[in-house]
């Protein structure tokens, strides 16, 4: 029988997706001699540093704990080298320098929440209900100089059916991944590992960043396009469009919880059409029946608890 590894592990992550990885990695008593994550930074109205999640985690498990702002920096590379790590995971975290992720002698993996070559990029959860696919995953792969390109170690597929929200799917892979995580460094550890090269292709589908533009509803769009990028940005960041109820300016609003309704009808792309338990808008093909919305300093409310205080007027519409 060969004698497995004896790995140290560095673990590079900064949101809530990378815990779960980190508590597996934990769990199965891989010894982890440090973990890497963002800076505090300054949140809500106090402005107070807040640590990021996966400072907070490792706090509680007595973790070394490393919050470097700049990757390069030999400080920093110092500290990294005397924590004598084999292998280093990232799961959300930035882009490594090369003198980082060449560090280990066994390597640096991520773990990606797409099916690579697919959603390479910042937002691949977000995007694959955006664009409306019925499947996606997660991926482990080597780290090598570009984004999201190196060499595949495993993958694991899961369903999206036409109801699925971003923050739903988020939490289903975040758990997927950190078993694929551990699978993987299994598969490192007994020095097993079979890898990939990603297949070149024309047709692969980006996971751009997310902003402000891009998170705006088009209400000229067909009924299922609109649809699912309300649904791929629900709850996080939000998609948003403007309200124009025949008031002095329109005003931004955000969208979460949606239903779609198939229909053909005479309405103007935007129109309101709305009842005492009910907030419908056409588009293209039928309605998007909007079932939560916030509205400018307000919180965010069901359309019940919206209609007892609020009034439409006969010829509102979202912008």
């Amino acid at each position: 029988m060969t004698k497995k590894r004896d790995l140290r592990i560095v673990f590079m992550g900064t949101p809530d997706f990378a815990v779960a990885t980190l508590k597996a990695l934990i769990d199965n008593q891989y010894n982890v001699v440090g973990v890497i994550t963002a800076p505090d930074r300054p949140a809500g109205r106090g402005q107070k540093l807040r640590a990021s999640a996966v400072k907070k985690f490792a706090v509680e498990q007595q973790l070394t704990i490393l919050q470097p702002t700049n990757l390069k920096a030999e400080p920093f590379l110092e500290e990294l080298k005397e924590l004598k790590a084999n292998l280093q995971i990232i799961v959300a975290f930035r882009m490594l320098p090369k003198v980082v992720w060449q560090m280990p002698e066994y390597g640096t993996f991520n773990l990606h929440a797409s099916l690579l070559p697919q959603y390479r990029g910042a937002a691949p959860i977000h995007w694959a209900i955006i664009n409306g696919e019925t499947k996606t995953g997660v991926t482990t792969f080597f780290i090598d100089e570009k984004i999201d390109t190196g060499a595949i170690i495993q993958s694991e597929t899961t369903e999206i059916n036409e109801t699925t929200t971003v923050g739903e799917l988020h939490d289903e892979l975040m758990a997927i991944g950190s078993e694929l995580v551990v699978k993987t460094v299994k598969h490192i550890e007994a020095d097993t590992v079979t890898t990939t090269i990603q297949p070149q292709s024309d047709d692969l589908k980006t996971a751009y960043k997310l902003n402000r533009d891009n998170c705006k509803i088009d209400w000229s769009q067909p009924l299922d396009t609109i649809y699912n990028k309300i649904r791929g940005l629900n709850p996080f960041p939000t998609a948003w469009c403007y309200l124009d109820n025949n008031e002095d300016k329109p005003v931004a609003v955000k969208l979460y919880g949606v239903e779609k309704q198939v229909d053909n009808h005479n309405y103007n792309n935007g129109c309101i059409i709305a009842t005492k338990d009910e907030l419908k808008v056409a588009c293209k093909g039928g309605y998007i029946n909007i079932l939560e919305i916030q509205l400018p300093g307000k919180r965010k409310m069901d359309i019940k608890s919206l209609r007892n205080g609020f009034n439409f007027s006969d010829t509102s519409k979202l912008l």
